[in-house]
């Protein structure tokens, strides 16, 4: 059994939703990168997105372009993101971390390279926003193969004729973009959300995560009672950006306070 599957069976049992929590691999620094990671379970993320630097992140906001500038101009690549994984599973062995970001750094790597690479580091999904289903063979269909789950994204245009193939091969959760556009710009209707889900959980069996938009302790409650998991990434990506310090202490705390949302939040109106 993965460990995402694991990880939401056990939030199941506990009645609650999971909160996942994104930052950018090597941003600002790998060895700031790396203490910020360490510090995402304790403060009480349930899966941790890391974002594969990229040059060109279309799906996401000005927050995380920026980051991804960061981690590149400081040295990051493939081989270094895998490394923060390796050492991150030398202390922790339970918490899923899920690689998100392109299809083109993967491809030039080679994608029989990096699978093996990636599963030996200790990663346990994959979320690649540049390939569509009509691609599955090129890099789902092998990673679930190699015992990776390949997390797809739904959003609100995904139609009744468009989302059989979403889910097709999509394992691990349901990843829902509450909005229409990129990462950290607006949030979404809770109503609204809460339908869509619905929609989803009458499709799928998996677990639905809500992302794109949510910054705040009360939003990421709001979520956690519609949907399974609550995904925050550019409000903590922000945090890594003022450069203060003591930044894993500071995103330390802010996690703290978003896992107090979710932790908090009724389910009485889960889908």
């Amino acid at each position: 059994m993965s460990r995402i599957k694991t990880r939401f069976d056990a939030l199941a049992a506990e009645g609650r939703a999971a909160l996942v929590t994104f930052i950018t691999a090597g941003d600002p620094d790998h060895a700031t990168s790396a203490a910020v990671l360490a510090a995402l379970p304790g403060a009480g993320a349930d899966i941790i997105e890391l974002g594969m630097p990229f040059t060109d992140p279309m799906a996401d906001g000005p927050a995380i372009q920026a980051a991804s500038r960061r981690a590149l101009h400081a040295g990051a690549s493939v081989t270094k993101t895998l490394e923060l994984v390796r050492d991150f599973r030398k202390g922790d062995d339970t918490t899923p971390i899920v690689l998100m970001g392109y299809y083109n750094p993967i491809y030039h790597r080679g994608v029989d390279v990096f699978l093996k690479e990636a599963t030996e580091a200790g990663v346990d999904g994959l979320i690649v926003v540049d390939l569509p289903p009509e691609e599955d063979d090129e890099l789902c269909l092998p990673a679930r193969a190699a015992g990776l789950d390949f997390i797809r994204l739904a959003t609100p245009t995904t139609d009744e004729a468009r989302l059989p193939a979403v889910l097709a091969n999509t394992s691990g959760f349901v990843y829902y973009v509450a909005i229409a556009g990129v990462t950290g710009t607006r949030t979404a209707a809770v109503a609204d959300t809460a339908h869509a889900v619905r929609r989803l959980k009458a499709a799928s069996d998996l677990p639905i995560a809500i992302g794109f938009g949510v910054r705040t302790p009360a939003q990421a409650a709001d979520f956690a009672a519609v949907g399974d998991a609550v995904v925050v990434g550019s409000a903590i990506v922000d945090i890594i950006s003022e450069g203060t310090p003591d930044v894993a202490g500071r995103v330390g705390a802010f996690v703290e306070a978003l896992a107090g949302g979710v932790r908090g939040a009724s389910r009485e109106n889960a889908a």
